[in-house]
């Protein structure tokens, strides 16, 4: 069995990143380890909630791992809180990084034009380096723009799209996907670039008139469990498209939806049935 790490926070109630990477990844049959960076009792859209910030059990997690020789078909991260997390998650790549298996960075930071609250641009550069360590990173148009320090544009063109993917790889990894782009009206999806065969790709399923919290964690996750059972990049894209695309019709096909996630369980029985197409 394929095994992934993924390292990010734990919401204990809210549909988001180790709630929704945990299972996703579980139900394609890969095994999934963690490091949670925090514990969460909801994400940050509730008030109130608690956190307790796990930045100094990531060393010795690494360590104990490495006295057992443990080791990954990919490595994937997601929201990280601080420039120590970024040093550690830095490190974890040095020593479980390997010529053969997937480094996948969500640069969870930003979005809609703004930094989310606490980062900085100062902690997006840092970001950027980091992302240089990466084989794919999965960067939306706001924190494309703050990795690369220029102007952010919501709707840019396709020329313009290239050019953000070029810039992106330039940072260090082989590709680079701007999701939440578009081509035509009604239209989303995903843009991605190979700097080494040169190839870009792009697919998109229907614009739905809505926006769930924790949608790019299922892509994410979708995307990383895919290419850990040897799916290429771009089949990969794909279908974490279409599965996204899918929670999200699941979600408002239920009259008592919560308002704080989206119903990707319910859509696991598509996501199965996708992969063996």
């Amino acid at each position: 069995m394929k095994r992934i790490v993924t390292v990010q926070d734990i919401s204990c109630v809210g549909k988001c990143s180790l709630t929704v990477a945990l299972p996703i990844i579980s139900a394609m049959g890969v095994e999934a380890a963690v490091v949670p960076t925090a514990v969460l009792s909801t994400h940050t859209a509730f008030k109130n909630f608690t956190f307790c910030d796990l930045t100094d059990e990531i060393a010795p997690i690494c360590n104990h791992w490495e006295q057992e020789g443990i080791t990954f078909d990919a490595i994937y991260t997601g929201y990280l809180g601080s420039f120590r997390q970024l040093e550690l998650v830095s490190d974890l790549f040095r020593r479980f990084g390997t010529e053969t298996n997937h480094i996948v960075i969500d640069p969870v930071m930003a979005d809609n034009g703004k930094l989310y609250a606490g980062f900085t641009e100062e902690f997006a550069a840092k970001m950027a380096e980091l992302c240089g360590a990466a084989d794919l990173i999965l960067p939306n148009l706001t924190e494309a723009a703050f990795l690369l320090g220029i102007p952010y544009n919501p709707t840019p063109t396709e020329e313009e799209l290239h050019v953000l993917l070029r810039r992106l790889t330039d940072l260090g990894p082989r590709r680079a996907a701007l999701t939440g782009v578009s081509l035509c009206e009604g239209r989303l999806g995903v843009m991605s670039y190979d700097k080494v065969t040169g190839e870009y790709f792009y697919y998109d399923n229907e614009h739905l008139p809505v926006s769930f919290h924790g949608t790019g964690d299922i892509f994410a996750s979708t995307v990383v469990g895919a290419l850990a059972l040897g799916k290429t990049a771009n089949e990969s894209l794909a279908l974490a498209v279409d599965y996204t695309v899918e929670c999200m019709r699941a979600t408002m096909a239920d009259p008592t939806h919560n308002w704080y996630g989206v119903n990707f369980e319910t859509a696991i029985p598509y996501l199965l049935s996708a992969l063996r197409r």
